[in-house]
């Protein structure tokens, strides 16, 4: 985190994705938003999306089955943390 902090010019000008970790656990990504994107990237995105729903309804995961586990593991995640520190 703080790496991505002082680095957050550089960081605005890559077209590269980077993951941010905090203490080696990854706590998100910085995904890079580029003007004028192709369509080729732009074709390869709504692939990518159509894969996803096709997996979630086959395993019959609903969206807001993917942002409850989210938070759980995000309010666990934190209470280790806070757990470490203390």
């Amino acid at each position: 985190m703080k790496e991505f902090r002082a680095h957050l010019p550089a960081y605005l000008e890559s077209a590269s994705p980077l993951a941010i970790t905090r203490h080696g656990e990854t706590i998100g990504f910085y995904i890079p938003a580029r003007p004028g994107r192709n369509q080729a990237e732009l074709d390869a995105l709504a692939e990518a999306a159509a894969k996803l729903h096709a997996m979630m309804s086959a395993l019959r995961i609903s969206q807001e089955d993917v942002v409850s586990e989210f938070k759980a593991r995000r309010k666990a995640a934190k209470s280790w943390a806070d757990k470490r520190l203390s």
